[in-house]
């Protein structure tokens, strides 16, 4: 796994050098990110279909998401601990490979049961694939530009998130309609394959962290700042994957079940421009942005829940949950990266077993929700998980999310 050490180092000078974005490498791990946030949440645009396919119920369709993210979380801390001191560069191929292992095996699965190991499986190997992927893309975002140009070098490396957003997965939703969810899938492991050679022809590689720069791992978790910026992950999160995840059967009471790929386009597309918002203001505005994201995301949660009856209503709160949610990946990421220093690596695997944790929690209290009430009821519980975040973000003003 170790090449010999000046490869390396040629490639950070020649990356510190320019005072320009390597625009083709974080474009691979924009890519990268754009595979791994599709492979995550194409289930919620092909719900239907994957539960007539299956012959499920839609909660137990629901639960490809929550066994993804069960397997992603798991194995997300572990095995970033254990490929700490790992090259860069052959650990995200494996990253990659996985995804194209495990997607292919939920195209080619006729059963409910064989396609919930594969899909807890693609999230084990997140904790090698989505789970190592997301602090990589992050570190590696930030080697490969000199000081002045990290924040917007991890905001071009985010970028994957939205666009799976905006257009994965509306474009899976039409798709998996018109030629079946299975071939989704096999799409998204043709792309895999393809950004393996994306990787090998424009990615720098580096070494891994040296063995005695290494801090303990309870020892970040400690460090001021990163335990609030944690919460926040896990409540913010939690309420936009409870909806998310069901959104065809909250949709299905306002009469817009064959609008559903365009719903998803909404909040896609609007997430676009809350991402392009936010890379352009990050740099001298992390906790504004953070504190206008939630109390926003909150209102309109509040709006969903009295007005989930008219299809305007939810047209007009869905683009702002899109533009408050867009930017939450990379707000969050600079956050405890900054908290976190030279151990941002780390403290990023601790962030995706947060993430991932949030999406498990979504898709199953979503799911008891709904079989305990109904769908109209999922906006408020988004409200009082907001309003969690909102008040620990408040307060985390020295560490966390500072003002500056």
């Amino acid at each position: 796994m170790y090449h010999h050490p000046t490869t390396s180092t040629k490639s950070v000078s020649g990356a510190l050098q320019s005072d320009s974005l390597p625009w083709s490498g974080l474009l691979a791990l924009a890519m990268a990110g754009f595979v791994c946030i599709l492979t995550e949440t194409i289930p919620a645009g092909l719900l239907l279909q994957i539960s007539e396919g299956l012959g499920v119920s839609e909660v137990l369709a629901g639960q490809l998401v929550t066994l993804y993210a069960l397997g992603s979380l798991s194995a997300a801390i572990p095995l970033t601990a254990a490929t700490r001191g790992w090259r860069r560069r052959p650990l995200l191929l494996m990253c990659i490979l996985g995804f194209f292992i495990f997607n292919s095996i939920t195209t080619l699965s006729s059963s409910y049961t064989l396609t919930l190991v594969a899909r807890f499986f693609a999230g084990v190997s997140a904790g090698v694939s989505a789970g190592v992927l997301w602090g990589m893309i992050t570190g590696y975002a930030r080697r490969m530009v000199q000081e002045s140009l990290k924040e917007r070098a991890m905001a071009v490396a985010m970028v994957g998130t939205p666009l799976a957003l905006a257009l994965g997965v509306p474009a899976g939703t039409f798709l998996g309609a018109l030629i079946g969810w299975r071939f989704v899938f096999g799409i998204m492991s043709l792309l895999a394959l393809m950004l393996v050679v994306w990787v090998l022809w424009k990615l720098p590689d580096y070494p891994g962290e040296n063995v005695d720069k290494r801090l303990p791992l309870h020892q970040i978790f400690v460090i001021p700042g990163v335990r609030p910026v944690l919460f926040v992950v896990i409540t913010w999160v939690l309420a936009h994957n409870i909806l998310y995840t069901y959104i065809a059967p909250y949709l299905a009471q306002a009469g817009l079940s064959e609008r559903i790929d365009w719903v998803l386009l909404i909040f896609g597309m609007t997430s676009l421009v809350g991402i392009w918002g936010i890379g352009v203001l990050i740099g001298r505005k992390l906790r504004p942005l953070v504190l206008i994201s939630l109390t926003v995301f909150a209102m309109a949660s509040v709006i969903l829940g009295i007005g989930s009856g008219h299809p305007i209503v939810i047209y007009l709160m869905v683009a702002l949950r899109g533009l408050t949610f867009g930017g939450a990946a990379t707000l969050l990421q600079t956050a405890l990266a900054d908290a976190a220093g030279k151990s941002a690596n780390v403290a990023q695997s601790m962030l995706v077993t947060a993430w991932n944790l949030a999406i498990g929690g979504g898709g199953m209290l979503g799911g008891v929700l709904i079989e305990i009430m109904d769908p109209s009821s999922l906006p408020w519980a988004l409200f009082i998980l907001l309003i969690l975040a909102l008040l620990v973000a408040w307060r985390a003003s020295k560490h966390g999310f500072p003002s500056k």
